[in-house]
């Protein structure tokens, strides 16, 4: 279980799926690209929603992520559609500098005649499907592995059980000399002197302090109780009483590594180890950062049931609790509620990284099976 077979980029990273990538870039053509997607098999969409009006760190952030989905090594080929010819020229140099096959096609480019546009993007499409289904598939070490891990609609199970789990095949990841990344940064307070204390300086220590609280003036400045936001009314219905309670049992996810660093959204990490990233707690936008930032799997556990998966990363989700994990026998991909009775943690590590190998060798999650998944990039302010 210390190998698994994938794609083999020409920048070095290793894909565990082979997808055509549609990214829209803009608003305009944003019903051009589902088109474009809807005659397209075996295509991803992502689409960015807004216009040419960003500024500042939002602007920075969101071109940034539109570069990491873009080299995400889940991604054979990227067709890009847009109204933008800077942004996505921005694009187009980071996928010649790693060498990703791709075309792009502007609204200018075809008289911003959108049939046009469909017909032959929808050709591009397929030459790039035609090139990257001949990839052959090679056996690698998990050292190739960047594993990230998030929490929905938690309870009591989720942390006494199921993120300890997480947990431990998060430090087998990095002890074979891969990359972890957790983020859902709201979900760190209370505990961020324990994680700033694996810290592997005092720079990245400060900077998880500091990260931490920031948050949580945010919400003070709002004027917002978090006891009903997070954690939400189901949360508390399962046992979680209180950000700090949730936030014990959230950051276990993590192990027991030291910690190299932390990242901006969607920030694509600098070398192996666990790395944190500073993002929305919430699930759509979080797994989306994990993925702009190089993340080919997922751990994602939950309590309640929580049904969303990253379109581009398979989604493993894992429960401990066993009423949910029968009531949701087609969500939920590995059941680790047995460690309720027998409390065997070397047994359930086992089980959960052989069925984590096993999708890394090509066994799909339900996210993927059900067509399920969808991608949501973080905004950070106003548009002109």
């Amino acid at each position: 279980m210390d190998t698994f077979t994938g794609y083999l980029r020409q920048n070095g990273q290793v894909g565990i799926r082979n997808d055509l990538l549609i990214l829209n870039l803009t608003g305009l053509t944003s019903k051009v690209a589902e088109r474009i997607h809807q005659n397209l098999n075996h295509s991803k969409l992502v689409s960015f929603e807004y216009g040419m009006g960003l500024l500042n760190k939002d602007k920075e952030i969101s071109q940034n992520v539109f570069i990491g989905l873009s080299l995400n090594p889940n991604v054979g080929g990227v067709l890009l559609v847009s109204a933008d010819q800077s942004r996505t020229e921005i694009v187009i140099e980071q996928l010649k500098k790693n060498k990703k096959p791709f075309r792009s096609i502007l609204l200018g480019d075809v008289g911003s005649d959108p049939l046009e546009m469909i017909n032959t993007a929808i050709k591009q499409g397929a030459e790039i499907l035609k090139e990257i289904t001949e990839i052959k598939k090679n056996q690698f070490r998990l050292e190739k592995i960047c594993l990230s891990v998030e929490c929905g609609l938690s309870d009591s199970t989720s942390g006494l059980f199921a993120n300890p789990l997480i947990g431990r095949i998060s430090d087998k990841i990095i002890s074979s000399g891969g990359t972890v990344i957790i983020g859902e940064t709201m979900e760190w307070l209370g505990v961020e002197s324990d994680l700033a204390k694996r810290a592997m300086s005092s720079n990245v220590r400060n900077q998880i302090e500091k990260i931490v609280l920031r948050r949580e003036k945010l919400a003070i400045d709002n004027g917002l109780d978090l006891i009903g936001i997070n954690p939400n009314p189901k949360n508390i219905e399962g046992g979680l009483s209180t950000i700090e309670e949730k936030a014990i049992g959230s950051s276990i996810k993590a192990g027991s590594s030291k910690i190299e660093g932390v990242l901006e959204y969607g920030e694509i990490p600098k070398k192996s180890g666990l790395w944190l990233m500073d993002a929305p707690s919430y699930t759509p936008e979080s797994l989306t950062g994990f993925a702009s930032a190089g993340s080919q799997i997922n751990l994602f556990s939950t309590g309640s049931g929580n049904c969303y998966s990253s379109d581009l990363m398979p989604t493993i989700r894992i429960t401990a609790n066993p009423e949910t994990a029968s009531r949701l026998s087609h969500q939920i991909d590995h059941d680790c509620s047995d460690l309720i009775r027998d409390g065997n943690f070397n047994k359930a590590e086992n089980k959960l990284l052989e069925d984590l190998v096993s999708v890394l060798n090509g066994k799909l999650c339900y996210g993927e099976i059900l067509g399920d998944g969808s991608e949501t990039i973080s905004r950070f302010g106003e548009a002109l």
